[in-house]
């Protein structure tokens, strides 16, 4: 894997085809097919999967004696299905031929990232010499959202016959890609019916079991030269059969070319006449390609970060992931971020709180895809302001996971595999979700000067999670302070005190210093409104002006807890117990799931100061450190920098790092901090879906947030870009592994600016636009500005 732009595999090996099938992936931001190899069905081994951004399905299972209802992701048909076997003119028909069959000689597989397509090289040799080439490649269209193609091309090398081919429309699907799910119910998709078209589209129609989604899938089949024999279809498949002539050293081509229509498409149509529609005036496949690879070139020039070596292309793997899961199509669609892409079905493919490590890479470059993401949270406010009512609160409770509705979704039993039991799961305590959006509403602001965003729905959703937080917080006179009580924090393995009765924990302080920012931001908004705005939000909300002052005092007056001269993650964490690391690390080498270990043990991390990931430590991810000594003064307390060193310090040694993203935040911190080990935490982020740390999980989905904070690492990190309204704030923190970068910008309506960071030196390119000049804020306070149509290089301070 040594080309910058391409991800190559050069052999099958079925231990590791799932990984390959994840990293792989296609999409376009409306739906992605998993890089599966045609040839194979679900198995233990193999997993195609197609997914459409925001469908989703319920279905009820029977767990632990319990009725449980899941909201999916939905898996889709199967579009890209192909079947051959030789049939040599001395030879009765042969077996159909697949990556796993003993003949298999050969298996090359390569994911151009420029061009946005799949290529899969096989050459299978059989007993009596015979050879058989087949190439596949692969596009899912980013141009034409509806469209996807397949070119298979065969060559036969040393003897002539013909090949029997298969093209197959598969619905007889379920959502089968996780193990620990496989007890679930899985089988979303209802009603199916099927044929084939006069002109051989064949097609496939069906529903979703309980949000009734419409879906439509056509495929035209096309093959050079072409002899068909028939075509078969059931209720939920259709198989068109071909044999083709084939001979020494000629080729034989098939195309598939698929198109996918829905009933969340808008205008609304009949999702199966579409997608007929649709594959019937389909480009041919060069001409599919061209513009496809256009389309890549238009997002690259606009969303490509440039790093040296192998770093660089690291970052470009994991922004073109990014970039297939969220495009600019998503802003058409009624999508979140899920958490593992539209690449599997780990997490059901829910909505967590990743967007807040995609979404400053998405406003600096895709401000339109930025905006329609959280257009998507301010469409389930009123989802989330009746959340917090049923928790007889007032504001917007937004859920820790969420899918079609914006309804909590998050299980409320999860299987421990180390010991086979089904668990209590009370994450959906996790209410700092709702910061998490908020502190994207403000970023996105910033970034783009949206004042329309801003003062509509960026205001109600601000606001509402602001009133959420007021009426969270409950006055503790002998502490004189408030107190955010019964939570989970970012750090999922403490969801209780040892031998609580009462799920939750007091006082988490990323919480409350993440809540009283928000509602210091809120106050620092609402004072922005023009008075007839103000008005509608107070109505909205339900208080009078004069409320607003309990609002100041509680973002003055949170309870942060402090312990052993460092900042507690959450008021008693330092009378936990102490954990034995090296003796649990001698006996189970990886300790990332420690919860899961301590459980097979009849123990609880709950009983431990043993933390699953960055907790404490994220306020430095979110805030520089003047922002957050700021923060701190806000709250009554000195933070200066012995203190913080001295908590980094502390949670480094007691944290297991059971999330992709644990490392990406401690990595960030530490070189903040300028700490040697800043770049063994930032390697393990960007190999962390490479590599499969966790042993398994990347085949059922890639780490989204932790693919996208990679890239916000380099610029908002390392080369230090802040976006404000009063200038583009730059302090770098030196990287000797990133020496350098580049990279374009949209900043307050500005396009294409062009960033370059050099040590010690900073480039800023400006084109030409009647919008004027940009703004900077340099180390020291340095007020510049680059004109449109300049370019100008400023030297930075010594160490920067």
């Amino acid at each position: 894997m040594t080309t910058p732009w391409r991800w190559e595999y050069h052999r099958y090996d079925p231990k590791t085809e799932r990984l390959v099938e994840s990293l792989c992936t296609l999409g376009n931001g409306r739906f992605a097919t998993r890089g599966s190899a045609p040839e194979c069905v679900a198995d233990d081994i193999h997993y195609p999967g197609t997914y459409l951004a925001g469908c989703y399905d319920r279905l009820t299972s029977q767990v632990a004696g319990r009725t449980v209802a899941n909201e999916d992701m939905v898996r889709l048909p199967d579009w890209a299905a192909l079947r051959y076997r030789c049939l040599p003119d001395d030879a009765e028909h042969g077996d159909w031929l697949t990556p796993d069959h003993p003949s298999l000689r050969h298996c090359h597989v390569s994911l151009d990232l420029r061009a946005g397509t799949l290529t899969r090289r096989m050459l299978f040799h059989d007993a009596e010499g015979r050879r058989l080439g087949v190439t596949h490649t692969r596009l899912v269209h980013m141009g034409d959202p509806n469209l996807a193609a397949q070119r298979t091309v065969f060559r036969a090398y040393g003897w002539n016959g013909e090949i029997e081919i298969e093209s197959v429309l598969d619905g007889d699907i379920t959502n089968s890609g996780v193990d620990r799910y496989r007890a679930l119910a899985g089988r979303h998709l209802v009603e199916h019916r099927a044929g084939v078209e006069a002109e051989g589209i064949a097609w496939l129609g069906c529903t979703t079991t309980t949000s009734r989604v419409g879906i439509g899938l056509a495929v035209r089949t096309s093959a050079r030269p072409l002899v068909p024999v028939g075509s078969a279809c059931t209720a939920a498949t259709t198989t068109q059969t071909s044999v083709l002539p084939i001979e020494r050293a000629a080729q034989v081509v098939v195309v598939k070319t698929a198109a996918l229509c829905s009933s969340l498409d808008r205008p609304l149509a009949d999702p199966v006449r579409r997608s007929i529609e649709c594959a019937v005036h389909a480009p041919d496949f060069p001409s599919l390609l061209a513009s496809h690879r256009a389309s890549w070139q238009r997002l690259w020039s606009e969303g490509e970060l440039k790093v040296p070596g192998e770093t660089g292309r690291v970052l470009r793997l994991h922004a073109f992931h990014v970039l297939q899961t969220l495009s600019p199509h998503t802003a058409e669609t009624d999508a979140g971020v899920p958490a593992r892409g539209l690449h599997g079905e780990a997490y059901r493919g829910h909505v967590f709180w990743d967007e807040l490590f995609v979404l400053p890479y998405l406003a600096l470059h895709f401000p339109e895809t930025a905006r329609a993401l959280l257009m998507y949270r301010h469409r389930r406010l009123p989802e989330a302001r009746e959340a917090a009512r049923r928790a007889r609160k007032r504001g917007a409770m937004f859920p820790w996971q969420s899918g079609g509705s914006g309804a909590e979704e998050t299980q409320r039993l999860h299987l421990n595999p180390h010991s086979g039991r089904w668990l209590p799961d009370h994450s959906h305590l996790q209410h700092h979700v709702g910061s998490a959006i908020a502190w994207n509403v403000w970023q996105y602001g910033q970034a783009t000067g949206d004042a329309g965003f801003m003062h509509g729905p960026g205001a109600e959703l601000l606001l509402h999670i602001a009133r959420f937080w007021v009426d969270a917080a409950t006055w503790d006179t002998s502490l004189g302070r408030y107190r955010i009580r019964g939570v989970v924090g970012p750090d999922e393995y403490h969801d209780a005190y040892p031998d609580g009765a009462a799920p939750g924990i007091d006082d988490n302080a990323y919480t409350n210093v993440t809540a009283a920012w928000v509602l210091a931001r809120a106050l620092d908004l609402y004072g922005e409104l023009p008075a007839s705005r103000r008005a509608e939000l107070l109505t909205q909300l339900g208080i009078e002006p004069e409320d607003l002052g309990a609002w100041e005092d509680v973002s003055r007056r949170l309870y942060v807890p402090f312990h052993k001269d460092v900042i507690s993650q959450f008021h008693g964490y330092g009378d936990l117990a102490e954990l034995d690391w090296d003796g649990y690390r001698a006996r189970y080498h990886d300790i990332r799931r420690l919860d899961r270990i301590l459980e097979a043990e009849g123990d609880t991390p709950n009983r431990y100061q043993a933390s699953k990931q960055a907790d404490t430590l994220m306020l430095g991810y979110l805030f520089r450190p003047a922002e957050l000594e700021e923060l701190f003064t806000r709250l009554g307390h000195h933070l200066d920098d012995d203190l913080w060193r001295r908590t980094v310090t502390y949670y480094l040694r007691r944290t297991c790092h059971g999330s992709t993203l644990s490392s990406l935040v401690h990595g960030w911190v530490l070189a903040r901090e300028q700490g040697p080990d800043a770049w063994r935490y930032c390697q393990e982020a960007l190999l962390s879906d490479i590599t499969d740390v966790q042993g398994g999980t990347t085949g059922e989905g890639v780490h989204l947030g932790a693919m996208g904070g990679t890239i916000d690492l380099v610029q908002r990190g390392i080369v230090g870009l802040d976006p404000k309204i009063d200038g583009m704030h730059v302090d770098p923190v030196p990287l000797s592994e990133v020496p350098g970068s580049s990279f374009s910008i949209s900043y307050l309506g500005h396009p294409n600016i062009r960033i370059r960071f050099r040590p010690g030196r900073l480039g800023i390119s400006v084109p030409s636009s009647p919008l004027g000049s940009v703004p900077l804020v340099l180390p020291g306070d340095r007020h510049e500005r680059v004109a449109a149509g300049q370019e100008r290089w400023f030297r930075l301070p010594k160490g920067e």
